[in-house]
């Protein structure tokens, strides 16, 4: 085991929890197409409405993902946000991970093909 963090990672702790609390909670809110609708017509008055931190609010402007993890945001959270602009969980795991998402999903097509070979006896760790 290393002691370095992997990149684009966030341990989602306490600390962190109560960091991106008003950020989770407004993105808690967009599962109501209403909310949505009023984030898009007016992003900082509704990011005034949850009371976003400095941070938070560049973060959401900025649409990314790492700088929102890195300011207490949850990814289960976040994936409501990164759904208003049309983005799945595969966008924003190539955000973390800096690739693009073809390569994103060429490794984890790669690692599905490892892991069923290892489970099947084909080959080891």
């Amino acid at each position: 085991m290393t002691d370095t963090p992997i990149p684009g990672t966030y341990l989602f702790d306490g600390l962190m929890a109560r960091k991106g609390y008003a950020l989770n909670k407004m993105c808690y809110s967009f599962n109501d197409a209403q909310n949505r609708r009023e984030f898009v017509a007016n992003e900082a008055a509704y990011c005034d409405r949850y009371g976003l931190s400095d941070e938070q609010r560049l973060a959401i402007k900025n649409r990314s993902v790492l700088e929102l993890l890195a300011a207490g945001g949850n990814v289960y959270y976040l994936a409501k946000f990164a759904g208003i602009f049309g983005l799945n969980v595969q966008d924003i795991g190539a955000q973390q991970t800096g690739l693009s998402v073809q390569e994103f999903k060429a490794r984890l097509a790669a690692y599905s093909k490892f892991n069923a070979a290892v489970n099947e006896g084909r080959s080891h760790v």
